[in-house]
């Protein structure tokens, strides 16, 4: 079979022995009392896509995906909120200060709405964030900890969810609409699967770093795509994965596809609309990826520092 690689400058192919250390840890942000995990993801080929499932799910293609690191948890307010407000972020800090490099990270602008809906906060996954507010916040990380983490690949996130699917209920693995009540719920209080990742189906959908594209699959067929990603070039549309609260059973599985859309600022008064918040979609979240072998400072700041797409 011809194979086919997609060099992407975030994901970096390395040999066997860069894995004798590789599993998981937690990553503590220095100065405060939080923290966050992260699972072993080992990487490997896999079928990528479904051809029973929806037109943009096809065809089934051979994929082969770089071991990395993935938060065991949705993002959660704890954190998030040091990001979005300074002020607290400086309350947080043992010492009542910031360091230079984390000060001088851009920071969204304050949300008129309460951006949690009522839904909870501590404990509970961040929500209604633009895919460029998820990059920044990676990037805040960065400041923090001196660790790349990033969002992770469309490819990256189904093989997670569906290389480590566990076996049993559904039901007792994902919040969905059915056992939700309408809202999210803490981190980590259904079933993880194999891989120690908890809500990778349900509770929030999760932002990756592709655009949507139907027919991206299309280009991959036939061929072993080493690393695929369809990077981002216009503002909308952007892959989503994993359903939320508001989804049926029947959609949360580890191929289906969703994407943002306009109409998630709907309510949004400002003109042009807010590059930092989607106020009607309260439903999507973020997960970390840190790939094994780290890019380069200058690919990293690459990826950080792209300026945002207006959106009128």
């Amino acid at each position: 079979m011809f194979r086919f690689r997609f060099y992407f400058f975030l994901i970096i192919t390395f040999p066997l022995s860069a894995q004798q250390d590789f599993g998981p840890y937690r990553q503590k942000i220095a100065g405060t009392q939080l923290a966050f995990d992260l699972a072993a993801v080992p990487g490997g080929t896999f079928t990528m896509g479904n051809n029973a499932g929806q037109d943009d799910e096809k065809p089934e293609h051979t994929v082969e995906v770089s071991p990395f690191w993935m938060s065991t948890h949705e993002v959660t307010w704890d954190l998030f909120e040091l990001f979005v407000y300074k002020d607290l972020e400086i309350t947080h800090s043992t010492d009542k200060s910031l360091p230079a490099r984390v000060d001088a990270v851009s920071r969204p602008s304050k949300p008129y709405l309460d951006m949690t809906f009522g839904m909870g906060k501590q404990g509970y996954p961040a929500l209604a964030m633009t895919q460029y507010n998820a990059i920044q916040f990676c990037k805040w990380l960065y400041a923090r900890t001196g660790v790349f983490y990033r969002l992770p690949t469309e490819a990256e996130w189904e093989f997670a969810a569906k290389q480590g699917q566990a076996e049993g209920p559904l039901d007792q693995q994902a919040w969905n609409t059915g056992n939700s009540d309408n809202t999210t719920q803490k981190v980590g209080t259904r079933a993880p699967n194999k891989y120690g990742i908890y809500d990778l189906l349900g509770n929030v959908a999760e932002w990756t770093y592709d655009q949507y594209s139907p027919d991206f699959y299309a280009s991959l067929a036939g061929k072993t795509a080493v690393n695929p990603v369809n990077p981002p070039k216009e503002l909308y549309p952007h892959v989503v994965r994993g359903g939320s609260y508001q989804s049926d059973l029947r959609y949360l599985t580890p191929t289906a596809r969703d994407y943002s859309d306009p109409s998630w600022k709907q309510i949004d008064p400002q003109v042009p609309k807010s590059n930092w918040w989607m106020p009607d979609a309260p439903f999507v979240g973020i997960r970390l990826v840190r790939p094994l072998k780290a890019p380069s400072e200058e690919e990293i700041l690459l990826y950080y520092d792209k300026a945002p797409i207006k959106d009128y």
